[in-house]
């Protein structure tokens, strides 16, 4: 078995310094090299063998941060290390304590078609990977077909529909040989909970961002607009998805999903769960009362909806610890998992012909502090997300 290590890291604008990326928001030399120095220790703490990025401004910063990584591992290399004098430099402790280091990953950086001048920026999203990529890395944000979702009235009437020919991050889609296996993996930045608000006219400014005149209901609206972006969003990665799994690669999925494990838009990512037992159930083309599946279509729905689902890496850790909590950003008082790794049956303990598995899962959230504390601002240089890791393994046959 091949044991390897997969983390999401969602950075928080990373961009050099004297840069402008949102609106009056920069970082000054010594700011930037705070930052810079915290995301290295961050990544030389983690060590995972495949990383998805999120929030990231420009290529050439994420290549500092991965430089600066192997810069610190090897100073720890060279103090934690036995050299080869040593007859005990084989024990089992030192390959814990060892540094693998990048120097031979390859990256893949997707940009942001939606991204704009000075205090207009919008980040992209990578993937670093020590086992480097079969074939080259796709990005998804144009929509080569505009994806179009009909409504009607609970009458019937046509209600319109919503057109979504352009998602808000890209979708970076890799293929990374690990063991005897391909694996796709993709990594995602979905639209964020924050607002839309439509400007009206020639209006400087939408009417809903002026807190001086405080407007409930249309803020209400914004969120209302930004939840089926997201939601859109999450169909065209689940209909990525959907395309691997029939083609039988196995499939984890990697990011910042803005959403909880249990929001909607998580679960049209990671697919439905099967009811209990579709015999009990009418039929769709049902005639009378007792017009229900049958016991062997139970069967065939039931292995048609594990085969598209995937289960999030949180969930199968805490199903076999002892803890009751994970969490990857504070806020508010609220404590929640935006960030997740969602992995197919071929990963799943129960499946009798997984490829591999999950052995732990790590959270590195000891730096977050809730966003409206008053301490708050030591988040604008570190992360305001935790890591996350999944442990596996996987076979080296096919």
């Amino acid at each position: 078995m091949t044991r390897f290590t997969i983390a999401s890291f969602n950075v928080k604008n990373l961009i050099g310094a004297d840069q402008e990326y949102y609106q009056f928001q920069s970082y000054t030399p010594e700011e930037y090299a705070w930052k810079e120095d915290w995301l290295a220790q961050q990544m030389f703490s983690m060590d995972a063998d495949i990383v998805g990025f999120q929030e990231i401004f420009e290529e050439k910063a994420l290549r500092d941060v991965i430089a600066e990584t192997d810069r610190i591992g090897q100073e720890s290399n060279d103090a934690v290390l036995p050299s080869k004098t040593k007859s005990y430099r084989k024990k089992a402790i030192f390959r814990k304590l060892g540094y693998e280091g990048y120097r031979e990953a390859a990256l893949a950086f997707a940009p942001n078609l939606n991204d704009g001048g000075p205090g207009q920026r919008r980040p992209g999203v990578a993937v670093l990977s020590r086992y480097g990529f079969v074939g080259d890395p796709e990005i998804i944000q144009d929509l080569e077909t505009p994806v179009e979702i009909p409504f009607r009235e609970l009458t019937g009437e046509d209600a319109g529909h919503y057109t979504l020919s352009r998602i808000s991050r890209p979708i970076l889609k890799v293929r990374i040989p690990v063991g005897a296996h391909v694996v796709t993996v993709f990594n995602c930045h979905l639209k964020s909970k924050l607002g839309e608000y439509l400007k009206s006219g020639g209006a400087e400014y939408a009417r809903e961002a002026d807190l001086t005149r405080y407007d409930p209901v249309g803020r209400a609206m914004g969120a209302l607009r930004a939840a089926v972006r997201r939601m859109a969003e999450a169909w065209v990665l689940r209909r990525e998805i959907v395309g691997e799994l029939r083609q039988g690669r196995p499939v984890m999925v990697l990011g910042d999903f803005n959403d909880g494990e249990h929001a909607v838009s998580s679960e049209i990512i990671s697919g439905e769960v099967p009811f209990r037992n579709y015999s009990w159930m009418l039929r769709h083309d049902a005639r009378d009362y007792n017009d229900r599946y049958s016991s062997e279509e139970n069967k065939a729905i039931t292995r048609a909806v594990l085969e598209h689902q995937l289960v999030s890496g949180e969930q199968l850790f805490v199903q076999k610890s002892l803890r009751d909590m994970v969490f990857t950003s504070a806020f508010g008082g609220v404590y929640e998992s935006l960030d997740q790794i969602y992995m197919s049956r071929h990963f799943h303990p129960d499946n009798a012909e997984r490829i591999g598995e999950m052995e732990y899962y790590s959270v590195l959230n000891d730096h977050l502090t809730d966003g409206s504390h008053a301490e708050a601002p030591y988040n604008k240089l570190a992360s305001d997300h935790g890591q996350v890791m999944a442990h596996m393994k996987i076979g080296d046959q096919r």
